[in-house]
């Protein structure tokens, strides 16, 4: 592995190697939980990873035994409406800095998503998780509206207004099943199994990566016709920046090789 570089925040530890960052949450006596310093670290953490072509993947994760325990409620306590209302934005604004980084986003979830964890989780461009991981929508059981955008895209929209309204538990298992998380691991395996992935990822052309994540993106924003007029300006962007020509003869050459080999 290549020399590790660390970057100092007060509530996330934020590391590059190997064109991988780790962003991680790290407030475990407090179960991870999402406050105001938290979320402009995360935005922080994230306009580097913007700033820095060298990076190619963002993982993040969490300290201790809790993904994230939600929204930092204590935090709220004698708060105005109107702080109420600036608390959130804050919080929405770290969501989309993660969802905005235009290089594939993995998040690890090891255990307890809840909330604001979810959020984060949903945020990222995919999900690996441990068998100990759950999520969990309390939003409508505190008596505030939450997670009502991403979720659905997800889940769909009949499943989302049930684990809203009902703010049950979803286990590894079915997290899996509902598309929650892409892949579930044995705990000891799970970082490994991550740090693997990140890795595959990494060695990818790095132009191509990120055109593709973009049209995925925008794509599903827009209609059918839209979505292939997204694809092929990136097509075009893609032919102009990398060397194709080179990647096919390259290609060619293998299936050559494999031949004479047979």
């Amino acid at each position: 592995m290549s020399n590790i570089q660390e970057f100092s925040y007060e509530t996330i530890t934020f590391s590059v190697a190997d064109h991988v960052a780790t962003l991680t949450l790290n407030r475990p006596d407090s179960r991870n939980a999402l406050n105001l310093q938290m979320c402009r670290d995360i935005v922080t953490a994230c306009e580097r990873v913007g700033a820095n072509d060298d990076i190619r993947v963002m993982v993040v994760k969490s300290a201790g035994n809790v993904f994230c325990a939600g929204a930092d409620l204590k935090e709220r306590q004698g708060m105005t409406t109107a702080d109420m209302v600036a608390r959130r934005v804050e919080g929405f604004t770290a969501y989309a800095a993660i969802e905005d980084v235009g290089i594939p986003v993995i998040a690890v979830v090891q255990g307890a998503a809840i909330g604001s964890g979810a959020e984060i989780a949903a945020s990222c461009d995919f999900v690996l998780t441990s068998t100990n991981a759950t999520f969990k929508y309390p939003e409508v059981g505190w008596g505030t509206v939450g997670a009502t955008q991403r979720l659905p895209r997800i889940v769909g929209r009949r499943m989302a207004k049930e684990l809203l309204y009902t703010g049950r538990v979803v286990d590894a298992a079915e997290a899996k099943t509902l598309g929650l998380a892409n892949h579930v691991y044995e705990p000891d395996q799970l970082n490994a199994e991550a740090d693997a992935l990140a890795a595959a990822i990494a060695k990818n052309n790095p132009l191509t990566v990120r055109l593709t994540k973009h049209c995925v993106d925008a794509g599903l924003e827009t209609t059918r016709q839209g979505a292939m007029a997204v694809e092929l300006l990136a097509i075009q962007e893609n032919l102009r920046h990398s060397d194709w020509k080179h990647a096919i003869a390259k290609f060619g050459g293998d299936k050559t090789e494999k031949k004479h080999a047979s």
